[in-house]
């Protein structure tokens, strides 16, 4: 999983990712507000660890804006030091989707977070995901557009869960690039090769493409009004 940990104290930072990255997490870190918001919204994330005491702009100002200004849906655990019922009730108020209280366990954080992610994902109900004309069934690894086999490549299969899972929002080339090689992408332009390979499958037999490059950027799939 790809998480966002917005949080100010050095020593909580270093504990998270001496705990969650050899679980395979790949994280980022921000330091305030202003720049948790830009992180959040310019780069996909599977969820976001919120601290609710920042400086400047707070945690819950931060949830608040992201979740009514930029509609962004990405699941928030919000990690506050206060325990009274009116600060987790205002956490939930605003978009939190879950909240745990200093000092908290690490694995029950692990633990919190992929119930997170599997609730969003929505595995617990379906293994299929479905998106305008695409359907695609993460148990068999069966994919279709419009009720039309399509043929994927082992990476295009990786590209396409992906880019279903984010939809309709962004999902940046580096997020891509983690998902198929981890931490050791090759050093060529391999993605746009494989991005390539998939638009032949999933686009070209159609009348509209569905998978749209925002360059510089990285990918998103669109549904037929926006194409």
């Amino acid at each position: 999983m790809h998480v966002l940990i917005i949080e100010d104290n050095p020593d909580i930072i270093a504990n998270l990712y001496g705990y969650l990255e050899p679980l395979g997490y790949m994280l980022d870190v921000a330091r305030n507000g202003d720049a948790g918001i830009s992180c959040a919204t310019e780069s996909f994330h599977d969820a976001i660890i919120l601290d609710l005491s920042l400086p400047g702009m707070d945690g819950v100002e931060v949830c608040r804006t992201l979740r009514q200004q930029h509609r962004l849906a990405t699941p928030i655990l919000m990690l506050t030091a206060r325990d009274s019922v009116h600060d987790k009730l205002t956490g939930f108020e605003v978009g939190a989707d879950d909240y745990l209280v200093k000092p908290y366990s690490l694995p029950e954080l692990d633990a919190r977070l992929k119930a997170l992610v599997r609730r969003a994902r929505n595995e617990h109900v379906q293994s299929v995901l479905v998106f305008g004309e695409l359907r695609l069934d993460l148990g068999t690894g069966h994919a279709t557009r419009a009720g039309q086999p399509l043929e994927l490549t082992p990476t295009g299969y990786k590209i396409l869960t992906a880019l279903m899972h984010a939809a309709p929002q962004l999902i940046t080339r580096e997020a891509i690039e983690r998902e198929i090689w981890g931490d050791n992408p090759p050093d060529s332009d391999a993605l746009r090769t494989h991005i390539h390979t998939l638009r032949q499958s999933l686009d070209k037999p159609f009348s509209y493409p569905m998978l749209l490059t925002l360059p510089g950027t990285g990918y998103r799939l669109m549904v037929p009004n926006e194409a």
